[in-house]
Order: structure tokens, then C-alpha cells, then sequence
């Protein structure tokens, strides 16, 4: 048995854009950052962030199109794909892709385009919007 499963939780890095296949078929691409908050060695706390290249096909891609925003927290579920191609200089191209099947909108940013709470710009993500454990995890803890 075999599981190809992704499921991340960040803001979006730029608005979707949607682009219609020759068959009539509708495809939107966006990117979503993810961070990672850890402590060094010297107990410094140090984050890392990844960009996710998001892909979605059919409805999912309209309402992706629709009611996402450069800067708005999403849940994308889906599986991992690597695209390969060949660029006109001849050199082979890799992209690795997230290939969307489930998306939950988070919060939605501001009022109706005025600048929300704290002076952010509407499309700013806020740093409130996912809660950080500070504590690393020990097994010892985990209760199962």
C-alpha cells in the first residue's frame, strides 16, 4: 500500500491566478508559505520557511480563484506531484507541486478592504492568526 498525502497550514505568498486548458478545463496556481519555529543550540529560537507550489484543478481551482487573497491563511490537502520538462536552452526543469483535492479558508483579513485592527494592511497576514507552541515536545508527554 502506498499513501501520497500533503496537508499544510500557511498564507498565501501571491492572489491565484486561473488560466482555462484548451479542453475547457479550469487551472489555478498560488503559492502558500509555511514556518517552522525551532530552538537552536543555544537555545535561540530560529524559524525556517518553506514555499509550496499549489495546483487546482476544476471547481476547486474557480473557488480557489474566487475567494483566496495574497496574505490569507489556507489548509490545502492533496497529494505531491514533481513536473519535469525540457527548457528551450535545452537543460532539464524541475517543479514539485502540491496538487490540491481539499481547501479550507482561514479568517477572513480586515472589513470589506478597510485596513483591519492594528493598522495591518487587509492583505498583510497576521502573526496571530496560528498560535505558536514555544515548548518543544518530549515522546515522554505524548500520551499514548
Amino acid at each position: 500500500m502506498n499513501l501520497n498525502k500533503a496537508m499544510i497550514l500557511g498564507n498565501l505568498t501571491r492572489d491565484p491566478e486561473s488560466k482555462t486548458t484548451p479542453s475547457g478545463q479550469t487551472v489555478t496556481t498560488f503559492g502558500i508559505a509555511t514556518n517552522r519555529f525551532y530552538f537552536d543550540q543555544q537555545k535561540q529560537r530560529q524559524q525556517k520557511v518553506e514555499f509550496h507550489n499549489i495546483v487546482a484543478w476544476g471547481r476547486l481551482g474557480e473557488i480557489c480563484a474566487q475567494y483566496l487573497k495574497r496574505g490569507q491563511l489556507a489548509l490545502v490537502e492533496g497529494r505531491i506531484e514533481t513536473r519535469t520538462w525540457e527548457a528551450p536552452d535545452g537543460t532539464k526543469k524541475f517543479r514539485t507541486e502540491i496538487i490540491a483535492e481539499n481547501m479550507q479558508m482561514g479568517p477572513k483579513l480586515g472589513g470589506g478592504g478597510a485596513p483591519s485592527s492594528g493598522g495591518r494592511d487587509s492583505h498583510s497576514p497576521a502573526e496571530e492568526d496560528v498560535p505558536i507552541i514555544e515548548d518543544e515536545i518530549q515522546v515522554k508527554d505524548i500520551p499514548f
